[in-house]
C-alpha cells in the first residue's frame, strides 16, 4: 500500500467566533507552509483570540477528522459528548 504525501494545512481560527477565518490553505512544499505560517503568525500576533496552526496530514480529510473542533460541527460534537456524559 502506498501513502499519500504529507501535505501541510494552514488553519487561522477565530475562538472569540468559534470559526475559521478563511478556508483553509494547502501547500505541498514545507518551505512555503513555513512561511505562511510565519506570516499568519505575524499578522494575527496582536489578537489573543486568534489561534494560526500548521498541520501535516496526507488529506483535508483527515484534518477533519482530527481537528474538529477547528471545523463546523466541532463544538456541537464536544457539546453531544459532555451531555451524554452526564
Amino acid at each position: 500500500m502506498s501513502r499519500r504525501p504529507l501535505k501541510h494545512f494552514l488553519l487561522i481560527y477565530d475562538h472569540g467566533r468559534s470559526r475559521l477565518i478563511d478556508p483553509p490553505a494547502s501547500f505541498d512544499d514545507a518551505s512555503e507552509a513555513a512561511e505562511a505560517l510565519s506570516e499568519a503568525e505575524e499578522r494575527y500576533s496582536s489578537d489573543a483570540t486568534v489561534e494560526v496552526v500548521l498541520i501535516g496530514s496526507d488529506s483535508l480529510m483527515t484534518v477533519h477528522r482530527t481537528h474538529a473542533n477547528y471545523f463546523e460541527g466541532g463544538l456541537r460534537l464536544l457539546e453531544d459528548l459532555k451531555s451524554m456524559a452526564g
